[in-house]
């Protein structure tokens, strides 16, 4: 691996947005380079600490997942070399961890799909039996398999805000009922395809979310990542059924694991209020996380 990529420099293209994970650059008008950095975000604060390799590994994972699902719907990757459009001694930055894109006008929400009942469904899930307005049925438990996904949209938030789930009818009226509608039927066919395959290679994707825009003709497509650990909760399938019969969080190869850490945190003699800066993660943590990281990767792609 390369030396830890905290946040990106370059100075031959502008810089557009930085966001938890990902740096923007503007090429021309009409494409954009998106340089992932090994940042690592968890409850929507940025850690200080980079996780080693993450960026390289997100990114081929993601490459991964777009030419596996390139039939379902089209995706906002250009085919040319990211180096090709930065100075030479920016390579470094660029090489393995970057994806040149097509612009697009993004929606303003994140399209989720849940196939089980994890993280805040379940929070959800115990006050009213229902996830963002979908009626679910009584007696699920923590990380049950749902009777079949079901679409759970957010709207996104700045860095530093929390996504807020919202109702299907909600992001109606946001885009538009005929987009919604196509966003969330597109949603459901890609999470069930990977999901499919991901339980071949001995992974369950218990969710996902997705990021959609739209192209200069008004077409419908996938942008930003898909299914890495980053925006999918994925679960060994050889850990699931102890864990769901002790009614526990199952072994995850995503940022549950830091997300466990930060939980118990304490921060001043008190635990972490989860506001930033947030606590050093341990090298330990560090190592453990990115050797999940790349653990998925390898059985996805073995």
């Amino acid at each position: 691996m390369t030396t830890p990529l905290l946040e990106s420099r370059l100075h031959s293209l502008p810089l557009l947005a930085r966001g938890k994970v990902r740096d923007n650059y503007a090429v021309g008008a009409d494409r954009l380079l998106m340089i992932a950095s090994d940042r690592l975000s968890a409850f929507d604060v940025v850690m200080g600490e980079p996780i080693p390799g993450k960026g390289q590994l997100l990114t081929e994972m993601a490459l991964f997942w777009f030419d596996r699902l390139e039939g379902i719907v089209p995706n906002h990757l250009t085919g040319e070399a990211p180096e090709s459009v930065v100075a030479p001694d920016e390579r470094d930055q660029v090489v393995g961890r970057s994806m040149l894109v097509k612009r697009l006008k993004p929606l303003p929400v994140e399209a989720v799909v849940r196939g089980y009942l994890a993280g805040s469904g379940w929070k959800e899930y115990q006050h009213d039996r229902s996830v963002c307005g979908v009626p679910l049925p009584e007696g699920l438990v923590n990380a049950s398999k749902l009777p079949q996904p079901i679409f759970t949209p957010a709207t996104k938030a700045d860095m530093g805000d929390h996504d807020e789930n919202i109702s299907f009818d909600r992001m109606a009226e946001i885009i538009g009922a005929p987009l919604a509608a196509q966003v969330r039927d597109v949603a459901i066919e890609l999470y069930l395809s990977a999901a499919a395959f991901a339980l071949t290679k001995g992974i369950i994707i218990a969710d996902t979310k997705f990021e959609f825009g739209l192209d200069a003709d008004g077409t419908l497509t996938l942008m930003d990542e898909v299914l890495t650990p980053d925006s999918s909760r994925f679960w060994p399938r050889e850990g699931y059924d102890a864990a769901f019969s002790a009614g526990l969080n199952p072994p995850s190869y995503d940022k549950q694991f830091v997300r466990d850490w930060l939980e118990q945190a304490v921060v001043d003699g008190a635990p972490w209020n989860k506001q930033a800066p947030a606590p050093a993660l341990p090298a330990s943590v560090v190592v453990a996380t990115a050797a999940k990281y790349r653990e998925a990767l390898q059985r996805l792609t073995a």
